[in-house]
């Protein structure tokens, strides 16, 4: 099993599918009575977010507890962080504390690659910038597999702000090592030329061949520049209405890593469907991060 999970290119097919197999078996324990695991019991895990976010802090937060571990929650508001403190210093602090994991956030993309190289734990990228977020892709694969049955030649589209989207290039990267076809779809200004994907600018012609869509928040904080005319065009050109939902296949998913646009590049009719898995990608989260938890601390003396 690897050590760090800083990017999706760290997972052959081999060890993804031993994640999302142990996160089977931690869904399991949400039926159960009591949800807890001693596997790390005395671990120290640390979410070191530099970023603000819900999900994920909440996503792993909860998957160290149910295994039991110690669990340091440090947010860069409030810190030294905020005192000019470098990553280096608070990963040397983290090292002198007997950190075991650390689940990093950052807007820079690579520092979970500088951290690793800093501490002796396991280091887990829970977002670097517009780079990638490699449990999230695991998560969305978890889903996919549960609704579908298998990765395998699914034919997946990913659609919207693909240039700023760290989880675009993850599940880019991981659903093509599994087998599955991806194809970008959004305005040229904000599709990437990535390896391994295929590229649409077309949604409406894509829609009738795909097994999942995935459609993604335009990060109009990440913007610099106008990449297209106006919301209301880009809604019109690219948003995920009730109309284009008709015209997927019976048995295809909608997926969005959230928070979303609600009404913008997905209307709410379609997001509270029962085609959506929204919800599902949330609880799922938890299993899958449990998993990569189990894997990368469980094993260890």
């Amino acid at each position: 099993m690897i050590k760090h999970l800083r990017s999706a290119a760290d997972l052959d097919a081999a060890t993804a599918t031993l994640i999302l197999d142990t996160a089977g078996e931690m869904a399991a324990l949400a039926g159960r009575e009591v949800k807890k695991l001693p596997t790390l019991r005395g671990r120290t895990v640390v979410n070191l977010f530099y970023e603000d976010s819900t999900r994920t802090r909440i996503s792993f937060e909860a998957a160290a507890k149910r295994l039991s571990a110690d669990v340091i929650n440090f947010s860069a508001k409030g810190s030294s962080v905020s005192k000019g403190e470098s990553l280096k210093d608070t990963a040397l602090t983290l090292q002198a504390m007997g950190a075991d994991a650390v689940v990093i956030r950052h807007p820079a993309s690579g520092a979970p690659h500088r951290l690793s190289s800093w501490v002796d734990g396991s280091v887990i990228n829970a977002g670097d910038g517009t780079h990638e977020h490699p449990t999230q892709a695991l998560l969305d694969a978890y889903t996919m597999r549960s609704r579908l049955g298998k990765l395998d030649g699914l034919r997946v589209a990913i659609v919207g702000d693909v240039l700023h989207s760290r989880v675009a290039r993850s599940n880019v990267l991981l659903l093509t090592t599994l087998g599955a076809k991806v194809t970008l779809v959004g305005p040229p200004t904000l599709i990437p030329l990535w390896p391994g994907a295929d590229v649409s600018f077309d949604l409406d012609s894509v829609l009738p061949d795909v097994d999942v869509v995935m459609m993604l928040r335009v990060q109009t904080e990440r913007m610099q520049d106008s990449y297209f005319p106006s919301a209301r065009e880009y809604s019109r050109r690219y948003g995920l209405d009730a109309s284009r939902m008709r015209k997927l296949p019976e048995h295809a998913i909608v997926m969005h890593p959230g928070p979303m646009n609600r009404g913008m590049e997905i209307a709410p009719e379609v997001a509270d469907s029962t085609r959506s898995t929204i919800v599902e990608q949330v609880a799922n989260g938890v299993s899958a991060r449990m998993a990569v938890l189990y894997l990368l601390l469980g094993g260890k003396a």
